[in-house]
């Protein structure tokens, strides 16, 4: 009988020792039993994780620890959901600083994707510690279609790992050009994780290479001047050098992301310009401070990812230096938002303005190809150079428009509407058939690409006049306010001349064709009564003709300018369809 009371007292405390373990902190653990590692580290840098190990990686450390956890959004386009980690300290602020990062949106570039592993693996075990006032999220894998695309040559001069993703998901789409078209599940899902979080700061992980230097880490912050007001003088007069000062001290010398391609960084270059299609112009839209980790695919694997560690802690630490700032700052700029009677749509850089940066780059030689029998150009390693060089980071406003007080959207535009529900914008339905004053707007020109680029034929550099109208509106037309915290978003894709505007995407091309016209043959008659009854209209007509030799010669030209000036002529040809309301 002593035998089995010996092996219940061996068992009970077997089972007390394993409930003493799992009941801690959330932060400590028998290192013993979690001894996880990562693809990463058991190749000592060579490869990285493939999407089942990530997610496995993780899952295993949300059972571990109760600091992590682990949430499934929406679906992407290859039908798995999109995953989000989150980390935060049990009791934690009830108002802490929120940090999101993204990885894998381009899965051939993996450095983030291993070093946020490294990261969560750390801030779990307490091996590395940061304040109660602060919360990580990290989405593992944003492009899932494309980690599970894997191979070893996409990434054509990239050097390492030796396998990876590939840049287009499963719809081909390059998934940093949808934030504002939202052809793919994965944005939509993404629309959901960041309104659930409304990260302080975002920060989405690259890798790249337009010429050869001697960075490994070049960062690219959201263009301070599009983020507007003290918060992006803030951005460009404290936060960012804070971090290229925390990263110096850690000895990783960064640079301002290198936007040249096939040439010498040494003659300068220019701030990207990271408009709403790209992650960290989207979600400046609602005054994040964004900017892309982006690491040199011409240095070793292993040394991108320990920058990409770096660098995210970096940010983190200078985050929570300057928290109530930074959330302030946020606070007051959407206020400002609604308060302002004009807004700057479109932005250029501003070349009367440089700053100047201490290079650290190699000598450029100009060789003959002996591929090609032509010129080339070879960045020289043996001739490493520490120049200054300038740099162009202030942009000015090209355009603005007046904010209207809401905009008027008929029903029968859903594509439109189901986005204003993905990005959290308010809106109300009329209840009655209702005649309102409304500005409208009506497309006069616009270029249009001839090649396709991610699915569409974008627009550009579009054109509209303006003219006050009473107009009848429908039961179930939706009134969309700006004064919300969605202002941005409705600015820059309801007003058709902003560049990654809803029109320049092409959501309203049906209103661009004609669909009725006239018979020449039959229209002679009428076009000489409608001049004789109109005389301004027939001198304005006369005139063109002295005046433009090229209409002069082009008989059904004429007939059309007649007829487009008449009452026969369809008044919703160019006729946008989303209409602004001032009173």
């Amino acid at each position: 009988m002593w035998k089995y009371s010996l092996l219940f007292i061996i068992i009970l405390s077997l089972f007390s020792c394993k409930n003493e373990t799992k009941e801690n902190d959330g932060n400590e653990t028998n290192e013993e039993e979690f001894n996880i590692t990562t693809t990463f580290e058991d190749s000592k840098g060579y490869s990285t994780s493939t999407y089942e190990e990530v997610i496995h990686f993780y899952e295993k450390l949300a059972e571990e620890f109760s600091s992590v956890s682990i949430q499934e959004h929406y679906e992407t386009d290859i039908g798995k959901p999109l995953k989000l980690v989150k980390f935060s300290k049990e009791n934690g602020s009830d108002s802490p600083l929120k940090i999101l990062i993204n990885n894998g949106i381009h899965p051939g570039e993996p450095d983030g994707v291993d070093a946020s592993m490294l990261l969560f693996r750390a801030l779990a075990k307490g091996d590395y510690k940061i304040p109660e006032n602060i919360e990580i999220y990290a989405i593992p894998i944003y492009n899932v279609g494309g980690a599970l695309n894997r191979n070893s040559y996409s990434r054509t001069n990239q050097k390492g790992p030796a396998e990876y993703g590939f840049r287009g998901n499963a719809k081909n789409l390059d998934l940093n050009r949808d934030f504002i078209k939202s052809d793919s599940k994965n944005s939509k899902a993404f629309f959901e994780v960041y309104h659930e979080i409304s990260p302080d700061i975002f920060v989405d992980t690259h890798v790249s290479n337009g010429a050869d230097y001697q960075y490994t880490l070049t960062h690219l912050f959201t263009q301070h001047n599009k983020l507007g007001g003290d918060l992006g003088e803030f951005l460009n007069q404290t936060y960012r050098p804070d971090i290229e000062r925390d990263l110096e001290e850690k000895s990783w010398k960064i640079t301002p992301y290198v936007n040249v391609f096939n040439k010498s960084p040494e003659y300068g270059f220019t701030q990207f310009n990271d408009s709403p299609r790209y992650s960290t112009g989207y979600t400046s839209l609602w005054n994040s401070i964004g900017l892309m980790i982006e690491t040199h695919m011409l240095k070793p694997y292993n040394k991108r990812v320990e920058g990409t560690l770096s660098m995210l802690k970096s940010i983190i630490e200078i985050s929570d230096k300057h928290q109530k700032e930074i959330q302030n700052l946020r606070q007051d700029r959407f206020e400002k938002l609604v308060e302002a009677e004009y807004y700057p749509i479109n932005f250029k850089v501003d070349s009367t303005q440089n700053t100047t940066l201490n290079f650290l780059g190699y000598e450029v030689e100009k060789l003959k190809s002996e591929v090609t029998g032509l010129d080339r150009i070879k960045f020289n390693r043996e001739k490493p150079y520490n120049k200054e060089i300038k740099y162009y980071n202030s942009f000015k406003p090209t355009d603005s428009v007046k904010i209207p007080k809401s905009y008027v959207i008929p029903q029968q535009w859903t594509s439109v509407i189901e986005l204003l529900k993905w990005n959290d914008i308010s809106y109300t339905r009329l209840f009655n058939d209702t005649l309102m004053e409304v500005e409208a707007y009506r497309i006069e020109d616009f270029k249009t690409r001839n090649s396709p680029y991610e699915g569409h034929y974008l627009h550009s550099e579009t054109k509209v006049s303006s003219e006050i109208m009473q107009r009848q509106f429908r039961s179930g037309d939706i009134i969309v306010n700006t004064n919300q915290k969605g202002i941005r978003y409705l600015l820059e894709t309801l007003e058709p001349e902003a560049v990654d505007s809803f029109f320049n995407w092409n959501f309203f091309d049906s209103i661009l064709q004609q669909k009725e016209g006239f018979s020449p043959y039959v229209f002679e008659d009428l076009a000489i009564e409608i001049l004789a009854k109109n005389p301004e209209l027939k001198a304005e007509f006369e005139e063109k003709q002295n005046s433009d030799p090229k209409f002069a010669k082009n008989w059904y030209a004429q007939l059309d300018w007649i007829h487009k000036r008449s009452k026969y002529y369809e008044s919703t040809h160019r006729l946008y369809p989303i209409f602004r309301v001032h009173n």
